[in-house]
C-alpha cells in the first residue's frame, strides 16, 4: 500500500525499507553518487517511483548550509581509550568552531540502530572512525573520513592516522625477553578489534621467533571471569597462569584487559609481577597510577587526535584532494611496576 494512502507523506526511511537498503544509501542515490552499485540504485529508484517519494524542500534547503559538526564513531564508552581519543578530538575541534556528534557501536547494536544513519541525519561534515570499519560505513565516503587507531583498518577513500601495532607487539615482547622471560603468553579479550589484535599478535610472535621461541597458543579472557580459554580449552584462571608449565609473563592486547587481568590474578592468589609479569597496550591515563603501574606500549592519543582533525579539515577545506593519506603514529614502551624478572631468576639473584 502506498504510504500516502495511509494519510502521510512517504519518508526516506520508507524508501530504504521498500528497497531493502540503509537510509544512508538512499541519500547517496538522491545525491547522484557514483559509489552505488547499479542493482542497488535501481532498487532505490523503483521504491521512489512506487512510493511517489519527493524529498522535502525544507530539508534540501537545510542541506545547503554548514553544520560545523564532525561525527565520531567509537566502539564502547567503557573502554577509556575511546574516551581519551574523543576528548582529544574535542579539544582540537572546539577552538575551530566545530561540534562533535558521537555514535557508540555497542549502544547502537543493543537498539538495532545504524550509527552511520544517525550521524548522517545530523548532517555531519566529516567523520572520524575509531573502530573497525564495516561495509555499511563505506556509504559515508561522499564526505571526508579519517580512520584513527590502527593501520589495518581500511576503508576506500578514507585517510588513516594509525599507530604501529606490529611494532608495539614487538616492543612489548622484547621487553619481556630482556627481563629473562621465555614462556610469554598472548591474551586477547572480548573487546579486541580484529585488525589491531592481528597486528599486535603478529609482532609478538615475530619477536619470539627471532629469539628462537615458538609462540604459545593465544589465550582468550572475558574481564571479570575466573575462567580463561587456552585455544579452545577453558581452564580456571589460576591453573592457566600458575604452575611449572604456565607462562611467566603475558602481553595483553590492550590496557583495559591488562588492568582487569591484574585484578583477577590478585584475587586468585597470583602476584604481579612476582608470579606473572603483565604488559598492556595503549597507555591510557589510569595505567600510570601508582596502584596499577602498568607496563604498556604507549600510543600518543593527543597526537592522533591532532593529526586526525588536521587531515579531516584539509579535505573539508579543499586543501588536499586525491588519494588517501596514511600517517604512522610512533609507539614506545613505558616500563612500570607490572613487569619484572621471572621468579626463578629473582631467586638466583
Amino acid at each position: 500500500m502506498n504510504v500516502e494512502d495511509a494519510g502521510r507523506r512517504p519518508t526516506i526511511y520508507d524508501v530504504a525499507a521498500a528497497a531493502g537498503v540503509s537510509k544512508s544509501l538512499v541519500s547517496l542515490v538522491l545525491q547522484g553518487s557514483p559509489r552505488v552499485s547499479p542493482a542497488r540504485r535501481a532498487a532505490v529508484e523503483q521504491a521512489i517511483a512506487e512510493l511517489r517519494y519527493r524529498p522535502s524542500r525544507a530539508a534540501a534547503t537545510l542541506a545547503g548550509s554548514r553544520t560545523r559538526t564532525i561525527g565520531v564513531l567509537i566502539e564502547d564508552y567503557r573502554n577509556l581509550w575511546f574516551v581519551e581519543l574523543l576528548t582529544g578530538l574535542q579539544l582540537e575541534l572546539a577552538p575551530l568552531g566545530y561540534r562533535v556528534a558521537v555514535e557508540e557501536l555497542t549502544l547502537n547494536a543493543s537498539v538495532d540502530a545504524s550509527p552511520v544513519d544517525g550521524l548522517l541525519a545530523l548532517r555531519v561534515e566529516g567523520i572520524v572512525i575509531a573502530t573497525e570499519p564495516t561495509e555499511e560505513m563505506a556509504s559515508v565516503a561522499n564526505i571526508p573520513v579519517v580512520i584513527a587507531g590502527s593501520r589495518e583498518l581500511v576503508l576506500p577513500g578514507a585517510d588513516v592516522v594509525a599507530n604501529d601495532d606490529h611494532l608495539g607487539g614487538r616492543l612489548a615482547t622484547e621487553h619481556l625477553l630482556d627481563l629473562g622471560h621465555r614462556r610469554i603468553g598472548y591474551v586477547r579479550t572480548a573487546t579486541a578489534e580484529a585488525g589491531g589484535d592481528r597486528a599486535r599478535h603478529a609482532g609478538y610472535a615475530s619477536e619470539l621467533r627471532s629469539a628462537g621461541i615458538e609462540p604459545s597458543t593465544p589465550m582468550w579472557w572475558e574481564p571479570g571471569s575466573g575462567t580463561i580459554r587456552v585455544g579452545r580449552r577453558p581452564m580456571p584462571l589460576r591453573d592457566a597462569l600458575s604452575g611449572p608449565a604456565a607462562p611467566t609473563a603475558v602481553f595483553v592486547w590492550n590496557d583495559h584487559g591488562a588492568i582487569g587481568l591484574i585484578e583477577a590474578c590478585e584475587a586468585s592468589g597470583i602476584s604481579v609481577p612476582r608470579d606473572l609479569s603483565v604488559v598492556g597496550f595503549d597507555n591510557i591515563a589510569v595505567a600510570a597510577l601508582n596502584r596499577i603501574s602498568l607496563t604498556t606500549v604507549a600510543q600518543p592519543l593527543d597526537f592522533q587526535a591532532e593529526k586526525a582533525v588536521a587531515m579531516l579539515l584539509d579535505r573539508l577545506n579543499g586543501a588536499v584532494t586525491g588519494k588517501p593519506r596514511h600517517l604512522s603514529v610512533p609507539v614506545e614502551l613505558r616500563a612500570r611496576g607490572s613487569t619484572g624478572p621471572p621468579r626463578r631468576a629473582r631467586a638466583r639473584a
